[in-house]
Parts: structure tokens; C-alpha cells; sequence
């Protein structure tokens, strides 16, 4: 009780210091008439203090005389969601028992095992989903299908993903125990003892070559934007350079679809490894002056020559527009894909107690061009406290270096754009069943690993013989879409005279498991063979083979070896 009342007073004199401050600048602002500016900042310190002290004042009210036990460290993470919810998405309290899995995402270590896991199809086993290369789960030889069945004596039967995970993970060096049944052999159980270690998850996770051998076009795939990635992208292309001769290479495509962003340091390295010393990459502007900053590139560059093009998508966001919008507007790239997820916002970290975290929203970022591609408007928020996108009327044009036209307010928009390639909702429906991991998974451990794998018929076969009678909640839009109108034609009474055509419509686009899978046969021959090769050559091997069918990085590749369109992309409008 004593300690509640020594931190509410102190938050209470805070209050009054505040007050006590505006009372003396009122008198001020009369005597001097300073600025309208300095007058609402005097009103916000007012506002800001009497918010505080009834926030503490309802705090000490229901810890004091609330019916039940309260739970304070909770109710202030509540307050904080509730609160910090109302700004935007990206701004979030990060109590200390959450920042070791901030810290995953910003720099992509963690210690523990180095092992996907995942809930089995049947949601009663934790399963391998996949050990990662060289990880202490790798040279222990786990497999993706193994089930583990407990660590440290900790039985995982019916538990959650976390839990497991919770207890996979721990202090580098110490010595997990694990329990697992192979699932090469499932009538044994392992016992395995096996050291945590720092895991570094990479940022590029695979480099190569893409396209026909004598195009000699190299591929760079970057994951996020952690700690060092500027490095791994660095040490990447510059194999590449010595494998491709040097300036002779004929293009270069990096690859950032579905990379959500990070650290905008690490984005201002990577444009530095195309373009000039110096160069201003990205720019920032904040609600108070500490937050305006002009990031230019350090070094000089490692291929400033060599033809460049960026992949994105909807999923690329933050970091990677950073670098593809300041390529885009120094024409130094030709950005290929679809248009990117528009997230114009920086965020920042700030200690506020107890080893938590805010992160906070404290500027946007434009690129050189002065564009801002922040695509939602969190500011101004509708009556229901909706929000909604930048409208066109508010979107503006800017010039890239060569003169060409750029907008803003909403994503970066490729100089070439490519279909999305979706997936069926019935191939949709075997993944997330975990029936096509499943059936990967027996493959993988029964069969040598073959580097030109393909789905045959014979092995397309055997999965369709397999997943004939696997319980799976699917049902076709068209069916969906057929139940709607026989509902509605029951509500208006037309059931009498449509009802016999329905019925017949029903028959025939009921849906049918065998009728699906040879509709859907070749994405699902594709996936398949995605889910064997991870197993056998890990991500690295699943990446190289898919990019053999991967139809925007064959369309950048065919870009970068014309050099007419090349050029005609980077100086020509519309094209």
C-alpha cells in the first residue's frame, strides 16, 4: 500500500509540476505575447498532466477497491494496447517478456535449436517442420515429420506450437533433451541430447544464377532486413561478380517479395551497393526535429555498372521500399512485380520501465524523389474509427532523376507488372490440412535425393490414392455461391419452379475429391515437389528450383539480357 501511494504521488507531482510549469508560461505568453505555436505547445503540456493524473487516479481506484484481486502489470499492458491501438498497427508496448522475440526479428538470432516446428495435421503431435542447415537440429539428424514428443521430460502431447517452442529455445550451451519418434521409423522412439546453440537465421537464404546459363543474370533472394543483412548481400554479389567476371555480368535481379522490412540502416547499405558515395537515400521527417534526417550511401559501390532489377510484391513493405523506391527514383533499378504494400512509416524503440519497450511511430520516410508512400491515412480516421487508403485526389507525382513519373500515397508501383499467380482453395485447403507436408514427408525419408526431381504420374498417383479418404473442410466457390441462390430462391418462394434446374446444378459441380485433384494437378504436382526438394537441399535447394517456373524472375531476367527495353524502362515513360 505504501509503495502504491509513493509512485501514484510521484506521478501526482509530475501533474502539479506540470500545471505549476503552464501557470508560469501563461504569464509569460501574456507579458511577451509569444508565438500561437508556443501557446498550443503550452496547452498540450496542460493536457498531457491532468491525463496522467486521472489515468493514475482511476489505476489507484480499481487497484484499492475493486471486488476481485487485480493484476497490475496487466491491466497497464491492456491500457497500453488499448491506448497505443488507437495511432496505428506498428506501434505496440513491448513488456520485457516479449523482447526476446523482438530482438528474433530484428537481428534473426535466437538461441535454441534451429528447428520449424509445427502442429500435426491431426492437431494431437509436435512435428519437425523443418531443421534448418547446420543447426544443432540438423547435425543431430532430425528430419521434417519427426515427432517430438518431449523436452526435458516435458510431454508435448496436445500442446501448442509456443509451448514447445518456449522450451526448445534456451541459454546458448545448455543441453536440451529430446524425445522423438522418426518419422523414417515410427515404431521407435530417439532420445536425442542436443546443444542450444546461437542460431543466426540469414538474410539470404540463396544466391545463384537465373534464367538460361549464357544469359549470365544473378539472383539474390533477401528475406528481411536484419542485423548485418547489407553484409550477406554484400559477400553474395561479390561471388557473383568473380563467378560471372566481374562488369561482364549481364544483370543482376534481387529478389525482396514477401520481405516485410526491418532496420532502415541496413536498406541505406544495400542501395549504396549500386549507386554513388554520398548519395541520399532515403529521407525522414518526424513531428519534432530530432527525427529529420537525410541517409546517404557510405563506400563506394560494389556494382555500379551492372543492369539491376527489383522484385516486389504486396508483401514487400517498409525496408524494402526503402531500397526499391530510392532505385526506382535514382533510375538505377527496373522495379518488376506488383505494386508494393505501401508502408511509409518508421518506428523507433524507447525504454519506458521494467526492461519494456514502446515502439513507436516517429517519422515518415521519402524517397529521393520526395515521395512518401505510406498508403493508408491513420491520421484522419473515419466516423466508426476506420481507416482508409490515401485518396486519389491527395496523390501526387514526382520525377525520378531521369525525369520519369512516380507517386506517391500508395505503394511502389513496378515499371513492369506481372500477374499474381494464386493458388486453387482446394490446393490452399491440402496445405493448410498439412496433408501435402505430410506425404512429403514419408517421400523425402524413403527416397534418395534426386537434384531434377519432378511429380510424375506415378508419384502424383500415390499422393491422390492417399489423400483420397483424408477428412478436409473444402467447398468451391461455385457451391458456395449455388447454396446462396438456393436460399434466396426458398425465401421468395421460386424453389417450386427453379428448384429441379438447382438440383441438377448441384450434381454437377459437387465436389468431388478425385474431380478437384485433376483440375488442379499441376499447382499441386508443383507444391509437392517444393515440399520434397526443402527436405532434401533445405530452403536453399527449394528457392533454385523454384526458380525455374518463377515467371516474374524469368520476365526480370529477359529484361536485364535486352538491353534496348532495359534502357527504354529507365528513361522512357509508360513503358
Amino acid at each position: 500500500m505504501n509503495l502504491f501511494r509513493h509512485i501514484l504521488f510521484g506521478f501526482g507531482a509530475v501533474a502539479c509540476l506540470s500545471a505549476t510549469g503552464f501557470a508560469a508560461k501563461k504569464t509569460a505568453v501574456e507579458t511577451a505575447a509569444v508565438d500561437s505555436g508556443a501557446l498550443a505547445a503550452q496547452r498540450r503540456d496542460l493536457e498531457v498532466g491532468r491525463s496522467m493524473e486521472t489515468f493514475f487516479n482511476i489505476f489507484r481506484e480499481v487497484s484499492l477497491y475493486y471486488v476481485d484481486t487485480t493484476r497490475p502489470a496487466e491491466m497497464v499492458k491492456h491500457a497500453a494496447d488499448a491506448m497505443l491501438g488507437e495511432l496505428d498497427p506498428y506501434t505496440e508496448y513491448l513488456p520485457a517478456d516479449e523482447m526476446a522475440d523482438f530482438e528474433t526479428l530484428t537481428t534473426g538470432k535466437y538461441a535454441g535449436l534451429g528447428a520449424l516446428i509445427r502442429k500435426s495435421s491431426d492437431g494431437r503431435w509436435i512435428e519437425v517442420a523443418e531443421p534448418y542447415a547446420g543447426t544443432p537440429s540438423d547435425r543431430a539428424g532430425l528430419k521434417a515429420g519427426d515427432r517430438i514428443l518431449s523436452v526435458d521430460g516435458v510431454d508435448l502431447a496436445g500442446r501448442e506450437v509456443a509451448f514447445a517452442s518456449d522450451r526448445m529455445r534456451g541459454k546458448a550451451g545448455t543441453v536440451a533433451v529430446l524425445e522423438v519418434r522418426p518419422v523414417a521409423d515410427t515404431t521407435v522412439v530417439r532420445t536425442l541430447h542436443i546443444k542450444r546453440e546461437r542460431i543466426v537465421m540469414p538474410a539470404v537464404p540463396y544466391f545463384g544464377w537465373i534464367g538460361e546459363e549464357e544469359q549470365r543474370v544473378g539472383y539474390i533472394r533477401l528475406n528481411s532486413f536484419t542485423e548485418n543483412c547489407a553484409a550477406e548481400v554484400r559477400r553474395a554479389l561479390e561471388t557473383l561478380l568473380r563467378q560471372g567476371g566481374g562488369e561482364e555480368m549481364n544483370g543482376l535481379v534481387l529478389d525482396l517479395r514477401g520481405n516485410t522490412g526491418g532496420i532502415l540502416g541496413e536498406a541505406v547499405k544495400i542501395v549504396g551497393l549500386f549507386v554513388p558515395r554520398n548519395t541520399v537515400a532515403v529521407t525522414t521527417r518526424g513531428r519534432i526535429e530530432a527525427m529529420n534526417a537525410a541517409y546517404r550511401t557510405v563506400g563506394e559501390p560494389v556494382a555500379p555498372g551492372v543492369p539491376l532489377a527489383v522484385l516486389i510484391n504486396s508483401g514487400s513493405a517498409s525496408a524494402s521500399e526503402i531500397v526499391a523506391g530510392a532505385l526506382q527514383d535514382l533510375d538505377r533499378a527496373v522495379i518488376v512485380g506488383q505494386r508494393s504494400f505501401g508502408k511509409g512509416l518508421v518506428q523507433s524503440t524507447r525504454p519506458v520501465g521494467e526492461r519494456g519497450y514502446v515502439k513507436l511511430t516517429t517519422a515518415k520516410y521519402y524517397t529521393p524523389s520526395g515521395r512518401c508512400i505510406q498508403a493508408v491515412d491513420y491520421t484522419h480516421r473515419n466516423e466508426d474509427g476506420s481507416v482508409g487508403k490515401v485518396p486519389d485526389s491527395l496523390i501526387a507525382p514526382f520525377a525520378t532523376a531521369g525525369g520519369r513519373m512516380v507517386y506517391d500515397g500508395g505503394g511502389i508501383v513496378p515499371d513492369v507488372e506481372t500477374d499474381v499467380e494464386y493458388l486453387s482453395k482446394f490446393a490452399a485447403n491440402l496445405i493448410g490440412a498439412g496433408y501435402v507436408d505430410d506425404f512429403a514427408n514419408g517421400y523425402a525419408a524413403t527416397h534418395a535425393p534426386v537434384r531434377d526431381f519432378e511429380v510424375d504420374d506415378t508419384v502424383y498417383g500415390a499422393f491422390c490414392d492417399w489423400v483420397a479418404d483424408k477428412p478436409m473442410a473444402f467447398e468451391s466457390a461455385t457451391a458456395k455461391l449455388l447454396g446462396q441462390l438456393q436460399r434466396t430462391a426458398e425465401r421468395e418462394r421460386y424453389a417450386g419452379r427453379i428448384g429441379g434446374l438447382i438440383d441438377s446444378m448441384a450434381v454437377k459441380i459437387r465436389d468431388d475429391r478425385r474431380g478437384e485433384l485433376r483440375t488442379f494437378a499441376e499447382e499441386i504436382r508443383g507444391v509437392l515437389a517444393d515440399a520434397v526438394m526443402t527436405r532434401w537441399f533445405y530452403e536453399a535447394g527449394r528457392i533454385a528450383y523454384m526458380l525455374r517456373r518463377d515467371r516474374t524472375a524469368l520476365r526480370a531476367a529477359a529484361v536485364l539480357t535486352d538491353r534496348g527495353e532495359y534502357t527504354r524502362l529507365l528513361t522512357v515513360q509508360g513503358l
